[in-house]
């Protein structure tokens, strides 16, 4: 079966089957900033609004189906884990990015055009069905897709084909803790980027500080009340992206670097907190 499970704007459940949003949950918060800057925005937290923006995904780009475009040079958040795992690739401080995409599961990939068109434009997969167009493209642009039968994400596998294929520095994402801990475990060296980290429970935040590079905050209480203490460097601040660790901390100023918008930095107690933020926080 084509079926694509995702947590969506507002952590909202949503199937996806042959190219259209076939069921959609309730949204666990009620209001994001992030979400009101989408291509197709999201400014009233609603199933309606959720299935809309998740139908214009898979109608623009052909998220989930084999439509699905691959490639792109658009940053779409200043300090988004794709745009700084593009950056560290652009910049050859990685070899290699280990990430989710739709319709193929864990990919290892060495194109920074690729990490942000699959990273940048999706976030909350959490399970997919392999899609033969698409497992070939990612394969043709030297990426590599552990699972081609069953597209099963499994961040470790990943590690291992990368290792398996002479890539040493590696930047890999996770959503789920535990994830963190086994990356850590197998690759002592590798910079883990955790995401989709709403609704942590403070075991989960402290896993993630333990063992993570850098984290999300999304609409995590317990990440930016745990986590934020501990951050060497936080950017942003509606939606807080915190450094744990000195190779963390250098990937976020290889981002700013890489940034041609002005900024402005200044030394602070972390976390510092946004006069917006999403709602309410989980």
């Amino acid at each position: 079966m084509d079926e694509h499970i995702i947590e969506a704007a507002g952590k909202c459940r949503v199937v996806v089957r042959d190219g259209n949003v076939v069921e959609i949950g309730e949204p666990v918060i009620t209001d994001c900033p992030l979400a009101r800057r989408f291509a197709c925005p999201v400014t009233e937290m609603t199933p309606k609004a959720i299935r809309n923006n998740i139908q214009n995904r898979i109608d623009s780009f052909g998220m989930c189906t084999q439509n699905r475009e691959l490639l792109s040079e658009e940053p779409f958040v200043g300090f988004g884990a794709s745009e700084v795992m593009s950056t560290a690739l652009s910049r050859r401080f990685i070899d290699a990015a280990v990430i989710a995409c739709d319709g193929a599961g864990t990919v290892v990939i060495t194109d920074p055009k690729m990490v942000q068109g699959i990273g940048g434009r999706m976030s909350g997969l959490v399970s997919t069905s392999p899609i033969p167009d698409i497992i070939s493209r990612i394969i043709e642009g030297g990426g590599i897709v552990p699972d081609q039968k069953n597209a099963l994400m499994n961040p470790v596998s990943g590690v291992r084909a990368a290792h398996d294929a002479g890539y040493d520095h590696l930047i890999v994402t996770i959503s789920k803790p535990e994830d963190a801990q086994t990356v850590r475990e197998e690759d002592q060296d590798a910079i883990i980027i955790a995401v989709h980290t709403t609704g942590y429970s403070d075991t989960d935040a402290d896993m993630v500080c333990t063992y993570a590079d850098i984290v999300t905050a999304c609409a995590s209480k317990t990440v930016r009340e745990r986590c934020g203490p501990s951050a060497l460097l936080q950017a942003g601040s509606t939606v807080p992206v915190y450094a744990l660790t000195t190779q963390g901390k250098y990937l976020i100023l290889l981002r700013m670097a890489a940034i041609e918008n002005p900024l402005y930095v200044t030394h602070a107690h972390l976390p510092v907190h946004g006069e917006k933020s999403p709602h309410p926080l989980i």
